[in-house]
């Protein structure tokens, strides 16, 4: 456990770095008369992490914390197969939006997800699988004016277009 703990500590601040100098290609300081740069939500938002970064390595390093103390193993067998199935359902769905886009792949993910993986209702996932693409597309595609992908349902979304603009 406390090994994990420094090591995820690293990584995540050197992905914090990362993130921080992708960000700084665009603005990051405030822009006279626009509000925040394109970069300034990611650039701090990642400093943030950095910092959290930090503690985490310095309190895991001076034994501080609980997982520290440790000689736990990280994850237990039925743990990483937990961890597998959700990353697995998760790179399939991302997987999914070049083929049935956000509004195809988000109601399967979720379906999946709720019903399969969290046993609740079907009343509950079909609720979720529906309402969820629908208010994603009303605030990106049409409040924001920010497409996202389609997939081959493409036309299928031409009418709902016509309708708003």
């Amino acid at each position: 456990m406390r090994m994990a703990e420094l090591v995820m500590g690293l990584v995540m601040g050197v992905f914090s770095l990362y993130l921080m100098w992708k960000s700084a290609e665009l603005p990051v300081g405030w822009i006279a008369g626009e509000g925040p740069g394109g970069g300034a939500w990611p650039f701090w938002l990642a400093a943030g992490m950095l910092l959290s970064c930090i503690a985490i390595v310095i309190r895991g390093a001076k034994r501080l914390t609980p997982e520290s103390q440790s000689e736990e193993p990280f994850m237990t067998e039925s743990a990483f197969k937990l961890f597998l199935l959700n990353a697995g359902s998760l790179t399939a769905m991302v997987g999914l939006f070049h083929v049935v886009g956000a509004y195809g792949a988000i109601p399967a993910f979720l379906i999946f997800y709720l019903r399969f993986m969290g046993g609740h209702s079907w009343r509950l996932t079909g609720t979720f699988a529906t309402v969820t693409p629908v208010v994603t597309f009303l605030f990106f595609e049409i409040a924001l004016q920010k497409t996202l992908p389609k997939g081959y349902t493409e036309p299928l979304f031409l009418p709902i277009f016509d309708f708003f603009y």
